[in-house]
């Protein structure tokens, strides 16, 4: 059996025990009464749909409220809920990244979460205004990495900074992907630390010192374990995945670790929507639905199947890679990430993107 298959399983065995509690102590129509009385919430998910729909149909098992989602990327998504304002039929934004939450946020489109929300997670994985005012608060750790070659490269020479990536031993080994998303963050990270103009020298420095590009994270990664280059800037969690399927493959994930923006760790996040319509039941199961992805076991399935670190205490990381304490960057503020237009801008000047 699959982790998918295994830990929702369990998920629902847990659910299907609360669903017989329940009907123990009322009779059908009781219970037909209720079903009809449950909201129905719509999600706009900007996380695919084979990595998040488990959750969405667990939730829905155990508490009896309907789940619609419309699926899309991360950024068409936040620019649509620009678009429609309170007119949006959307009750909640699951985002793949804090930039496009804290787009949503700057526009003054989420709720204010509950305090018990808030506290689920470390204060650097919660929006800084959601205190006073509309937030979201971090479901998942995505954190930045260094992959490499096993087979090419000695751990103890690995860069411990992005600036070490430049030139040097490096020239003409290093991969990266710069019309992805996370790398997009990594690069407005660096804008909000250092400036346009340290991060324009970086950004052409990268691309004079011969680091070639690719597509994707995985097109990344795959590149670094045929030795086309030693070492990829991607994600943490494409390797794992790759290694789960393909154990002997010579790759491996280096944490920088500290405070540098390589270290960055990003979040998949969530905000409750303000809209025409809503309703204070809509808004609570909204809620709820955040709180079950901060749940153990919501947490604990996003560890074994999609590779992410959980954010709540009490839950292991996935297998391979360190606690979260130690991968590091944790003084950026995220919600300083929103200006993807800019980013997208200084990277064209750049010469890094087309």
């Amino acid at each position: 059996m699959g982790y998918k298959r295994y830990a929702f399983a369990v998920i629902a065995g847990i659910a299907a025990v609360f669903a017989l509690a329940m009907h123990a102590g009322f009779g059908r129509a009781e219970d037909g009464a209720r079903e009809a009385a449950s909201p129905s919430i719509t999600v706009y998910s900007g996380r695919a749909r084979q990595l998040v729909a488990p959750v969405f149909e667990s939730f829905e098992r155990e508490t009896g409220i309907r789940v619609r989602v419309r699926y899309g990327g991360t950024a068409e998504l936040a620019a649509l809920l620009l678009e429609e304002g309170d007119r949006t039929p959307a009750d909640l934004f699951f985002a793949q990244d804090a930039g496009a939450l804290a787009a949503v946020e700057r526009a003054g489109r989420f709720r204010p979460l509950p305090e018990s929300l808030r506290r689920t997670v470390e204060p650097r994985f919660v929006s800084r205004a959601s205190e006073t005012g509309g937030g979201w608060v971090g479901v998942t750790g995505r954190a930045r990495t260094i992959v490499y070659n096993t087979d090419l490269v000695d751990p103890a020479a690995l860069p411990q900074t992005l600036e070490e990536v430049l030139g040097g031993e490096w020239t003409g080994k290093v991969g990266y992907p710069p019309t992805n998303a996370s790398f997009q963050a990594m690069v407005s990270a660096m804008r909000a630390r250092d400036g346009d103009e340290k991060t324009m020298q970086w950004l052409r420095a990268l691309r004079a010192s011969g680091a070639k590009t690719y597509a994707n994270n995985t097109e990344t990664v795959r590149a670094v374990a045929s030795g086309e280059v030693a070492i990829g800037l991607v994600n943490h969690y494409y390797a794992l995945r790759m290694l789960t399927e393909s154990p002997r493959l010579p790759i491996a994930n280096h944490y920088m670790g500290g405070d540098d923006v390589g270290s960055l760790v990003n979040v998949a996040g969530a905000g409750v929507m303000r809209r025409r319509g809503g309703t204070d039941a809509t808004h609570e199961a909204s809620e709820r639905l955040i709180a079950f992805m901060l749940s153990e076991q919501a947490q604990s399935y996003f560890a074994t199947e999609t590779f992410e670190f959980p954010l709540i205490a009490g839950v292991e990381p996935p297998a391979g890679a360190p606690t979260l304490e130690r991968v590091g960057a944790g003084t950026i503020d995220l919600g300083a990430l929103s200006d993807l237009e800019g980013t997208l801008r200084l990277m064209s000047r750049a010469g890094v993107l087309p």
